[in-house]
């Protein structure tokens, strides 16, 4: 892993430096013509962006605490501020992602079916306000409400290992397979040996991982490996320059497999999330497989983001000749999903209104599985009016760590939930990955966001909200199983003294940089 990491640095290293070489000799001409005077137009330049920067912030419609941040650091410092907010800060510099979307978008159209089997309607006529949730989101995303196949809920990476080993092995007409992590190991090895003779079979395989997610589990040469098997794949937003884009990552977990049948989840494709390989205890982790119409969003988000990134594009043509039904005998009637996918280069951060609009709804209880606790300033009051207000409200988090810094951090939101009368748990075996949120037994949310302000409002996620379906029944017994597991912080259990508190207050300020 360390050997891949330098490779990767030798590789970025050099690129990095013949940026700054080439603005040192910009800045050096440019000087002499100027008789010594660019430092002083430099400094009068970047301190009027800082203003107009400053005043972009706080007419945006955006998360305080974010829009705090980079007022702090552009005021205190104008110069290396207003460059930090342009390189990392400002949500929209993805232009060059925002491009490609777009054309991805217009020739591979969700709309072409979505405006036909939208059912937001049918979920209204049960539940208004919630059908209303529903029907927003599809417009703001372009994903419908559709009606629910087979879904089937894995509490742990293991259990769902062996179901995609299957599924597999009987495609028949292609595989997409998009993660954050692909790491070679058991879990990866044993997908590649049937990738592999999938391929030989004539099968189109296509394979898509987040180049900075992977960068210590998996390269060039890997990358190289697997086209020499036949099987095509490509990287997302590749770390080769420093860009304005670097923030956003393709957090997806999704595979699909002749349009009968889909994966998605947390679990990416690497031995820990298998618990065959232990890092932080116990790895809590959770997916789903669903059939259905609902296999189609899938399918879609997989041919947008590809043929944004690769010249060897799917054929919307192709998509639905070769799409196979699964065998009629396991379709019935099981409520509602609405699979759709979040983007940084949309103006409205999807998951993050959907989790506030859940909690101002919810009557007797939300509760939620995530890795890490970094909440904007709507979803975090969200949180506390409806504990307020009497709805059971509970949060179940890691117990051991992954990352340090962002686990204290995540605790420093502890106290106020707590005394609000959120209940928060711990994993006590060891790490949850779990991404997921399950209100008043009519609907869940199960898919890769995290409640962080990466997830929340920098990457590519996805997340399928499910209406009445039985899959909910199977999340609510999962987690009430793993409460066994769990202690339950208190207000007496976290240190409050004001060194303490005071670093909380520093570490919450920092939060959308982690």
């Amino acid at each position: 892993m360390v050997k891949k990491i330098l490779g990767r640095v030798l590789v970025v290293v050099p690129a990095v430096a013949l940026q700054i070489l080439w603005f040192i000799l910009i800045f050096d001409g440019l000087d002499m013509v100027m008789k010594g005077h660019l430092p002083d137009l430099i400094s009068a330049l970047f301190t009027i962006l800082a203003v107009l920067f400053v005043l972009s912030l706080v007419t945006r419609r955006d998360e305080s605490t974010y829009k705090l941040l980079w007022v702090i650091v552009i005021v205190s410092m104008p110069i290396l501020g207003a460059i930090l907010y342009f390189f990392l800060g400002n949500k929209h510099t993805g232009s060059r992602i925002k491009k490609k979307m777009k054309k991805s978008a217009e020739d591979f159209s969700v709309e072409e079916y979505a405006g036909q089997m939208d059912l937001s309607g049918e979920v209204k006529a049960r539940d208004l306000r919630l059908g209303q949730t529903f029907q927003h989101i599809f417009i703001s995303t372009g994903f419908p409400v559709l009606r629910n196949g087979t879904s089937r809920y894995y509490p742990f990476g293991e259990n769902m290992f062996s179901d995609m080993c299957r599924d597999l092995r009987e495609a028949k007409k292609y595989i997409f397979i998009e993660y954050f992590i692909i790491q070679n190991g058991k879990f990866w090895g044993t997908l590649t040996d049937i990738l592999e003779e999938k391929a030989a079979e004539g099968v189109d395989v296509r394979v898509m991982y987040d180049d900075l997610g992977s960068i210590a589990t998996f390269s060039a040469v890997d990358m190289y490996e697997l086209t020499r098997k036949g099987i095509k794949c490509i990287a997302f937003n590749p770390l080769l320059f420093v860009t304005t884009q670097l923030n956003n990552r393709d957090h997806r977990k999704i595979m699909v497999i002749d349009g009968r049948v889909a994966y998605s989840g947390g679990v990416n494709l690497a031995d820990e999330y298998i618990n065959e390989k232990v890092l932080f205890g116990r790895f809590k982790d959770i997916g789903f497989r669903i059939t259905g119409e609902g296999v189609k969003s899938y399918t879609y988000m997989f041919a947008q983001f590809w043929n944004a990134f690769s010249n060897d594009h799917i054929l919307k043509d192709y998509i639905i000749e070769n799409a196979l039904s699964e065998s009629p005998d396991e379709e019935t009637e099981n409520g509602y999903i609405q699979p759709y996918f979040d983007s940084p280069v949309r103006d409205e951060h999807t998951s993050n209104v959907f989790y506030t609009e859940i909690l101002s709804t919810a009557t007797e209880y939300v509760w939620f599985f995530t890795p890490y606790l970094m909440l904007g300033d709507a979803l975090f009051d969200a949180f506390i009016r409806a504990a307020q207000r009497g709805v059971d409200v509970r949060i179940i988090m890691p117990g051991i760590p992954d990352k340090k810094l962002v686990y204290r951090l995540s605790r420093s939101y502890y106290r106020d939930l707590i005394l609000s009368g959120v209940k928060v748990y711990e994993y006590t075996p060891g790490f949850v990955h779990a991404k997921a949120m399950l209100c008043d037994d009519k609907v869940a949310g199960i898919g890769s966001v995290n409640l962080d302000y990466r997830s929340l409002f920098l990457h590519f996620e996805c997340n399928s909200i499910f209406y009445k379906a039985d899959i909910i029944g199977e999340l609510k017994k999962d987690y009430l199983n793993t409460l066994k597991e769990c202690r339950e912080r208190t207000v007496e259990s976290i240190n409050n003294n004001y060194l303490h508190r005071l670093t909380d207050s520093l570490l919450r300020v920092i939060a959308p940089l982690l």
